[in-house]
């Protein structure tokens, strides 16, 4: 056990902390939310789009208005950091994303999708970062449809253990963010230290 007092971070160390971490993280992430209609969901993700400094987020369709009050309870007032842009149809989102020198993938369990940490080291520059990505995410029950599937540049699945089928929309968003920057620290970060043994449970 170490011999320093453990205590929660206060406001400004947290600043610090994830400035610094900031800092480790280039390259832009986009979001495209095709159909998720649960307001509840699309809070949760645009909380994780905050907390992930995610740069533009794409609501097509019958996605849930982030102004919705269903929406703001999970977000929490967080989508005051996001960007929003709306379409009616995948293609036209798709259009301004392509413009906006996004590379597309797809999150959906299909036949030629690969597990997304094997994707994103296939995708990394020779710096060790990845190059702008937009996750596409769709609807609770029915997924991505047929149209943004087939227009994404790769698609990517979460790779699971359990006996369930698939993930929550808004869990899939949050771990996928993560596993983008995870990756770059990765390749990036240098060691930060020997961390102390531990001690066994009795």
């Amino acid at each position: 056990m170490t011999d320093i007092p453990r205590r929660k971070l206060g406001s400004t160390e947290l600043k610090r902390l994830h400035r610094d971490w900031r800092r480790r993280s280039p390259g832009d992430i986009a979001l495209l939310l095709e159909n998720v209609q649960s307001p509840f969901n699309v809070g949760a993700i645009v909380r994780s789009a905050a907390a992930f400094r995610v740069r533009d987020t794409w609501l097509v369709g019958a996605t849930a208005s982030p102004r919705n009050p269903k929406t703001q309870k999970t977000a929490l007032g967080t989508d005051r950091y996001v960007r929003f842009h709306h379409a009616p149809t995948a293609s036209e989102a798709i259009h301004l994303i392509r413009s906006a020198r996004y590379t597309l993938i797809a999150v959906e369990l299909t036949t030629d999708a690969v597990p997304l940490h094997v994707l994103l080291e296939r995708v990394r520059t020779t710096e060790g970062t990845v190059p702008p990505l937009c996750l596409a995410f769709g609807n609770e029950e029915h997924g991505l449809t047929s149209d943004c599937l087939s227009a994404s540049d790769r698609i990517a699945y979460v790779p699971q253990l359990g006996k369930i089928g698939s993930l929550n929309v808004a869990t899939a968003a949050a771990i996928a963010l993560y596993e983008v920057h995870r990756s770059g620290w990765t390749a990036t970060t240098p060691p930060v230290g020997q961390l102390p043994p531990m001690e066994p449970t009795r």
